[in-house]
């Protein structure tokens, strides 16, 4: 079966190995004790369901902060934070396996149990959750399209 992909323009906000993880305004949100595994951005052509830019994770060798990048999104990881719902496209220069595949949704399971615990310390509630692998299309079609004057930042703090 070939997989299908759509083409995006992805902001770099956490590098590869950066233990700093910043929102998509740029401010600090949060010292990981652990290395990010991915370059982690946003997707500026789209806001989320959550209200923040569309997500991005770019597999491959470390990007630089702030980086602007053209790359395929092969799929989409579903996640709950303090019960809102957040898609993170899967972003690659080359299809995503289904090894590669297990193991992100692996880290969403684990990384949805530390936001959990990182909630729980921050005194906010709410659903944590990695619903799994799903479609970028479907993705891309809960997200809104974005104008340069309708979007300002995030409505909720992270």
């Amino acid at each position: 079966m070939t997989q299908s992909s759509i083409q995006v323009e992805v902001i770099i906000e956490i590098p590869r190995g950066s233990f700093l993880k910043r929102g998509s305004t740029g401010q600090l949100d949060f010292i990981s004790p652990l290395p990010c595994p991915f370059n982690y951005g946003s997707i500026p052509a789209f806001i989320g369901l959550e209200g923040d830019l569309l997500d991005a994770v770019v597999l491959g060798p470390r990007l630089p902060l702030g980086s602007k990048i053209s790359v395929s999104a092969w799929g989409a990881i579903g996640v709950y934070d303090r019960g809102l719902y957040d898609d993170k496209l899967i972003c690659s220069s080359s299809p995503i396996t289904k090894r590669q595949q297990r193991l992100i949704v692996l880290f969403f399971r684990f990384y949805a149990k530390a936001k959990w615990l990182l909630n729980v310390f921050r005194g906010r509630r709410g659903r944590h959750a990695c619903t799994g692998w799903g479609s970028v299309d479907a993705a891309i079609a809960k997200a809104t399209p974005r104008t340069e004057m309708d979007w300002h930042g995030p409505t909720i703090p992270f």
